[in-house]
């Protein structure tokens, strides 16, 4: 094996009127953060989703969290991202065009190890009705593919157009070029960490985000309470505050965030129905930055109490054990504690 920097001439820094490395053949990397946030609301704000029966159209994005970079690592470009979108929508029957509708379109775990057709597109209306639920059963199709198609062009400009100029021209050559990759041609950060290169903290940080796996938590609890007092000891401020015995920040309606456990949890409300349902996004504070889950809690009535099915969806793994045990501790053992709603014996 030739010593470190003999054998070939790329590992060597030359004189250039750039000041850069050559050709960027050492690892370079490229935050594709702002231009991502940027490129994202350009594509998706104002988009139509018409058909014979229905028209909507994508007013903002109202959430875009996440990161995104571009990396050069020996003349070949790797893209990481990944990406929690909310837009808020609002739209109208055909039949019914004075009849205004408006909703979120959820998109989650949107990330460079998905083919566009499998991004996850999930809407839901702000205020359940007929009107409401038929427009989202008509548009639903139609709107995920137009998302999809929307998505797909942020993944093509990043790797045609943001990337341009990372790898760039040897000495001899009279040009710069521009390589991207080819479908399936991403692979893992950790797999292209070659030897005695050094690693930045950056680096290692994205190597962290991108090696996020994920798993799924369902639970079913039963208490002794009406589905009212239960909605409201989740939505309530004062009564969230006496059994997680902290402050809390809450702004209860879809859209609206929260805050409790100084800060520990957090999330936005993406969906509410009185005393029936309660979705979410929810996170802990020491989860990858950017990194959210969903929660979708149902609450269904029975003759002597309540019945409720929780499934928290893109649950970080290493968190996943765990996470039962947080939910009972802090919140199904902590009302009962404060309220007295008590268990269902077994």
């Amino acid at each position: 094996m030739a010593k470190w920097g003999e054998g070939d001439t790329r590992w060597i820094v030359e004189q250039r009127a750039d000041a850069t490395n050559v050709n960027n053949w050492h690892w370079t990397e490229k935050n594709a953060r702002q231009w991502s946030i940027n490129k994202l609301q350009e594509l998706l704000t104002g988009l139509k989703i018409e058909n014979a029966l229905a028209a909507c159209s994508i007013t903002e994005v109202d959430r875009c969290e996440g990161d995104a970079v571009a990396n050069n690592r020996k003349g070949k470009l790797l893209f990481f991202y990944e990406w929690e979108l909310i837009l808020k929508w609002e739209g109208h029957l055909r039949d019914a065009d004075h009849v205004k509708i408006e909703g979120t379109a959820i998109i989650s775990n949107f990330n460079e190890e998905q083919e566009a057709s499998e991004i996850n597109v999930d809407l839901t209306v702000s205020t359940p009705s007929p009107e409401a639920d038929r427009l989202k059963d008509i548009i639903m199709k139609d709107a995920r593919e137009l998302i999809r198609l929307k998505l797909a062009n942020y993944i093509k400009t990043l790797k045609e157009d943001f990337s341009k100029g990372m790898i760039l021209a040897r000495k001899s050559e009279g040009k710069s070029e521009t390589k991207t990759t080819k479908t399936g041609d991403t692979e893992r950060l950790s797999q292209v960490l070659f030897e005695k290169v050094p690693v930045s903290k950056s680096e290692q940080e994205v190597k962290q985000l991108r090696t996020v796996k994920t798993g799924t938590l369902t639970m079913t609890i039963k208490l002794q309470c009406t589905k009212e007092e239960f909605y409201c000891a989740l939505t309530n401020k004062e009564m969230v505050e006496a059994f997680t015995k902290s402050g809390v920040k809450m702004d209860v309606e879809p859209g609206g965030t929260f805050e409790l456990l100084r800060g520990n949890i957090s999330g936005q409300f993406l969906e509410l129905v009185p005393n029936s349902k309660i979705y979410q996004t929810w996170r802990i504070s020491n989860w990858p930055d950017g990194h959210f889950s969903t929660v979708l809690i149902e609450i269904e009535q029975l003759l002597d109490g309540i019945e409720v099915k929780l499934t928290q969806e893109s649950i970080p793994e290493s968190h996943l054990d765990t996470m039962k045990d947080n939910w009972n501790r802090y919140y199904w053992d902590a009302m009962r504690g404060t309220f007295g709603f008590g268990a269902f014996l077994a």
